[in-house]
């Protein structure tokens, strides 16, 4: 891979029908992991661990926590001249959750599976998720 790949960032709020300490144990659990999304989680909310989601199609380093209101990952994409940062902020909305996705470096070429993912995969599973309760 060359050096001067072109890199985009992607942000979007999702509201997602759950308080935020909820929302973060569904983000920093593996088990609550693996029930919204259906797929095997290595996950645990420390700092300077390695990650794993969807049977390993996602997979990085968890830089910081703050309860219930941040999580800050590094996203792996092969070889690549800086990382791929994920920043995830929760905000209280009433009885919901206004969650903030920052992913910041993504390659050109990977861009629109990412967005996609977080729409879909993440933000629409979590949606779903919570919604049918």
């Amino acid at each position: 891979m060359e050096s001067n790949t072109p890199y985009r960032d992607f942000k979007q709020y999702f509201i997602i029908p759950v308080e935020p300490a909820i929302l973060f144990q569904a983000l920093t659990h593996a088990p609550t992991i693996k029930l919204w999304s259906g797929a095997d989680a290595v996950m645990e909310p420390t700092a300077e661990t390695e990650f794993s989601i969807f049977d390993g199609d996602i997979s990085g380093k968890n830089i910081s926590f703050i309860p219930e209101k941040e999580i800050v990952q590094e996203w792996y994409f092969g070889e690549q001249d800086a990382p791929s940062v994920v920043t995830i902020r929760l905000h209280a909305d009433k009885q919901k959750t206004s969650m903030e996705v920052r992913h910041s470096n993504i390659p050109e070429d990977a861009y629109e599976n990412i967005a996609e993912g977080w729409r879909e995969n993440i933000a629409g599973a979590l949606q779903d998720f919570y919604s049918e309760g």
